[in-house]
């Protein structure tokens, strides 16, 4: 992975080359309404206050929990031991990427959503406010961690998500094969190259050209870069979306030429 200063200057460097993010000088119809209609809604809605209410609860919550590592590890923590606000500082999409996912699926209406890394839940909860008539499965590695983001989605009265505890290198196939689709899918789980392509190939199996992906973390690392690459370059997709710190994919059919846009956000 690189390192927190490599990070940044990678970022300086997106920042320089990437387009605004106000729309100007995008020249796909569909990327430019994106951009004024998804990424740029500043509405608030009435579950935002109580989702970043328990977003500040978990960061003050000290208690301990065993945390096994799957995935490509953490900066700050590589101990199976960690307290749970250590885990909401390293681990929780900021409040800024997970609105937008709301907006998204809020946006589009995606009937089935699944999500690899449930964390502490903060993210499921707004995709799961987002569409209250989605049905969202959401999957987490370390049993513990699930235990209090199923308490968190009680204490929140969100009732269409279902949770899926295991390493996803075992578990996924299962879980796709007994959906009839995936409309959206979040994937926030292992950071490496080859688990990330494995993901979107079986992903790939039960999507439409309405499916909509979204990667976290990129630019995490040359691995995750190399896979992003990958995924870009896959015959299935047509559009994506840089971000920086997401990518976001769309397999639209209509579209004949592939496009790829860096946006700032």
């Amino acid at each position: 992975m690189y390192s927190s200063f490599q990070l940044a200057v990678k970022y300086v460097q997106f920042w320089l080359t990437a387009s605004n993010g106000k729309g100007h000088g995008v020249h796909s119809p569909f990327v430019f309404n994106w951009i004024i209609q998804v990424l740029n809604d500043k509405r608030s809605f009435d579950c935002f206050r109580e989702i970043e209410g328990m977003r500040a609860s978990v960061k003050l919550n000290k208690s301990e929990i065993s945390v096994p590592d799957f995935g490509a590890g953490s900066r700050k923590n590589l101990d199976n031991k960690r307290k749970i606000s250590a885990i909401a500082k390293s681990s929780l999409k900021p409040k800024k990427y997970s609105q937008l996912l709301f907006r998204m699926v809020h946006h589009y209406k995606p009937v089935t959503i699944l999500e690899l890394g449930t964390s502490l839940g903060i993210t499921t909860s707004y995709l799961s406010c987002a569409n209250p008539d989605a049905k969202i499965i959401t999957m987490e590695g370390a049993p513990e961690v699930a235990g209090i983001a199923e308490n968190n989605f009680k204490q929140l009265r969100l009732a269409n998500i279902s949770v899926e505890v295991g390493n996803f290198d075992d578990n996924l196939s299962s879980v796709i094969k007994k959906l009839q689709q995936v409309d959206f899918a979040f994937i926030d789980g292992n950071h490496r190259k080859e688990p990330t392509i494995n993901y979107f190939h079986q992903l790939l199996e039960k999507s439409t050209p309405s499916t909509i992906f979204i990667f976290d973390d990129i630019h995490w690392s040359e691995d995750m870069e190399a896979a992003w690459k990958q995924i870009q370059q896959h015959p299935a997709v047509t559009l994506t979306i840089d971000l920086f710190f997401i990518g976001i994919v769309f397999l639209r059919q209509e579209q004949k030429v592939k496009e790829h846009f860096s946006v700032r956000f």
